[in-house]
């Protein structure tokens, strides 16, 4: 770690300019090992000088402090538990995370990470829900987003936090994740969201609900991925519709289809939500919860997508979902 005469004169001139991040730099990163005391010196130096550094300084933010908490403290590879919690307390202040800077380190950690906490994607999914219902926040990079509306950038953010949690032992949506998504969904349900959020929310939830029901599903990267029809030009509702259950969203049913054996479904996913917890999900339970969240408003646009979606995949077949898809008749 730099020396306090270092850190001291860079206080005292109450600015981090590009030389003392390349200063910084080459003192944490020279020795191969980000170590406690590194770390903790970069965070005090974030909280002391908000809005008073170099453009260069974010960016080695991130990558010191993500080595840090993936790669140094043990183990190696793997958030532990307690790792998310002092991971969280240093980057939240009554729960809420202020700076594009700390997002951005949430999401780094979970996409270079093999295994994270569950609680930790969720703490990171609630700083995305709070900027699209407030309309502020750092989801909205400084500026400001229309309050209540899910717009292409949101709906991207969500996607990469998804993806990041989709690591080994993370293939299916979790009930956790499942839940935020219901909320934003319930929160923008009248809004003019871009098209990206109705594509990305009923494959999640499809994700979710075909692993709770005994599939063996695809990636997240397979089940999320973007289809390149959302750059079009967008449709009116009604072709909206039509394009995504005739075209992009029935081809990632092969992926589910192809999980099955000679028609019957595998036996359940099993989703480790902490690094001891490797128990079979309680499958009756989670359909029973989400046929109470699709409920809990009425039927809007987006649930009726990802019903008419499950109806695509021929979810029909199991019991479990007949009372969810009985919400919508075709």
């Amino acid at each position: 770690m730099p020396d306090s005469h270092e850190i001291k004169l860079i206080l005292a001139k109450g600015r981090i300019e590009a030389a003392d991040v390349l200063m910084l730099r080459r003192r944490v990163f020279l020795k191969g090992v980000v170590t406690p005391a590194d770390a903790e010196m970069v965070f005090v130096l974030n909280d002391r000088l908000q809005g008073a550094t170099d453009e260069s300084w974010p960016p080695f933010f991130v990558e010191a402090l993500t080595d840090y908490i993936v790669f140094q403290a043990q183990p190696r590879g793997y958030i532990s538990e307690d790792n998310a919690d002092w991971l969280i307390a240093r980057v939240s202040r009554a729960g809420h995370v202020d700076t594009v800077a700390e997002l951005e380190l949430l999401v780094s950690a979970l996409e270079r990470a093999i295994f994270s906490p569950v609680r930790l994607v969720s703490f990171v999914l609630e700083q995305v829900k709070r900027g699209v219902i407030e309309g502020n926040g750092p989801v909205a990079h400084g500026g400001r987003l229309q309050p209540g509306v899910m717009g292409e950038v949101e709906t991207e953010l969500v996607r990469r936090i998804l993806y990041a949690f989709g690591g080994d032992g993370n293939v299916a949506i979790t009930r956790q994740e499942a839940e935020i998504l219901f909320d934003i969904n319930d929160a923008t349900a009248e809004a003019a969201n871009h098209p990206a959020w109705s594509d990305l929310y009923a494959k999640a939830l499809a994700n979710f609900l075909m692993a709770a029901s005994g599939y063996q599903v695809p990636t997240r990267q397979e089940a999320l991925r973007r289809e390149a029809w959302l750059d079009a030009p967008t449709p009116g509702v009604g072709s909206f519709l039509g394009q995504m259950l005739a075209g992009s969203l029935s081809a990632i049913g092969d992926s589910y289809r192809y999980g099955t054996l000679d028609g019957e479904p595998r036996p359940p996913v099993v989703i480790a939500s902490s690094l001891d917890d490797l128990s079979p999900r309680a499958t009756d339970a989670e359909i029973e919860w989400a046929v109470e969240r699709i409920r809990r408003n009425g039927l809007n646009r987006n649930e009726r997508v990802l019903i008419n979606f499950l109806k695509s995949l021929g979810a029909h077949m199991y019991p479990r979902l007949v009372p969810i898809l009985d919400l919508v008749v075709a």
